[in-house]
């Protein structure tokens, strides 16, 4: 049977305090049959939103389509603050393959999102990553660049077209960024410090986009073009910058991880540390913005536990509780599996009666009393049973 087409969708709008806002932007994404909305993630200090939902293609675009059209009337970009960069009120909307979807697909989704936003809201639209129409625009950092405040200077230049929608500020709302990628972890690293310049520091070091290259007397080093020429950073599929959040007191280098594959969760956090460590910093916890697969909670926790000399035959809900306490993914806020994690959110964990046998003994074998011999002498108990059974039926 073939998987059951489903996509991600993860629209970021400019509204991260006004809970009413917040909230009626999320009931009409709730209102669309065959969509659920998994997370909504408010930052009162970005003043920003993200709400994550899984659907069938038609569904997502639609919900998507709706959450603009709603946000039309009760977001005013004129107005807007914060400290995550932003150039609109949807300011930005992917669509991330889930099961049963390809990328080309994911791509005519937000194609047809795109239109549709941009004549529902009046506003211009952008395509970015794999739904891109032209190689410089593949980059959001690249189109977002100015940010809102430089739309009226940057709509008036033809290399600046949007893809749909008028070519004219619209104060109110700014403009939008549609796409399709693949899965990103919005994942936020804590440092003991309030000094917004030494996270972007660590930032500058760990981002693959790295900073200026400096010759030996300081200068930047330009190119033949006469743009800066960039050092490379630590990390590939990283990109990242420095902000303070007064919310949690403290600094933090903001990243988005864009293959956890290629860099794994747990070699951004350690590599954000060394980084922290040589500029005489501490790092104080993390958080995930949003949804984050199970993998790469699974892969962390098995590093760290290899690194007790433990990591043989742990269980999965022992490796993502270490995965949790060792990156201090609940410093600044609960982390739940069950709402965190887009694997468990999709179809949550079982409760003891309905595991599997395999999960029943994942259970069995964690650092926890139960379940214990009761439970495992029940099992034996009715295993012994059926075959008792079996075997009876089998005799003549």
């Amino acid at each position: 049977m073939a998987d059951r087409k489903l996509v991600e969708c993860v629209p970021n709008f400019s509204e991260g305090r006004d809970r009413s806002i917040i909230d009626a932007i999320a009931r009409e994404i709730s209102s669309v049959a065959g969509v659920t909305l998994q997370d909504v993630d408010p930052g009162a200090d970005t003043n920003r939103t993200v709400y994550t939902f899984v659907g069938d293609p038609e569904s997502a675009v639609e919900a998507a389509v709706k959450a603009a059209t709603a946000a039309r009337s009760l977001i005013d970009m004129s107005k807007h603050s914060g400290a995550h960069p932003r150039m609109g009120a949807m300011d930005v909307c992917p669509f991330v393959p889930v099961s049963g979807m390809t990328m080309d697909e994911c791509v005519a989704l937000a194609r047809e999102a795109g239109a549709r936003i941009a004549s529902a809201v009046g506003a211009p639209v952008y395509l970015y990553e794999y739904a891109a129409t032209r190689p410089e625009r593949r980059s959001l950092a690249d189109i977002r660049a100015g940010e809102y405040e430089s739309l009226p200077d940057k709509l008036g230049k033809p290399e600046w077209k949007p893809d749909f929608g008028p070519a004219t500020f619209v104060p109110s709302w700014g403009a939008t960024v549609v796409g399709a990628r693949e899965f990103l972890i919005a994942y936020n690293v804590n440092l003991n410090t309030r000094d917004r310049k030494l996270a972007n520091e660590v930032a500058l070091s760990v981002r693959e986009g790295g900073r200026a290259a400096r010759d030996a007397t300081g200068s930047v080093v330009k190119g033949p073009d006469g743009r800066n020429v960039m050092a490379p950073g630590r990390l590939k599929n990283v990109r990242a910058i420095g902000w303070y959040i007064d919310t949690y007191r403290c600094a933090q280098v903001s990243i988005n991880l864009t293959n956890y594959r290629e860099t794994p969760l747990h070699v951004v956090y350690e590599t954000v540390k060394e980084e922290a460590e040589k500029r005489g910093l501490l790092v104080t916890g993390s958080e995930v913005v949003g949804l984050v697969p199970l993998e790469p909670l699974v892969l962390a926790g098995r590093h760290f536990m290899d690194r007790m000399g433990k990591g043989e035959g742990a269980p999965e809900p022992e490796l993502l509780e270490v995965a949790v306490r060792s990156m201090g993914l609940d410093s600044v806020a609960p982390f739940d599996p069950c709402k965190k994690i887009i694997d468990y959110t999709v179809k949550a964990p079982a409760p003891l009666l309905s595991m599997t046998v395999k999960a029943f003994i994942d259970e069995v074998s964690a650092e926890s009393p139960a379940p214990g011999g009761g439970s495992v002498s029940a099992l034996a108990g009715s295993l012994s049973a059926a075959l008792s059974a079996m075997v009876a039926n089998l005799t003549v």
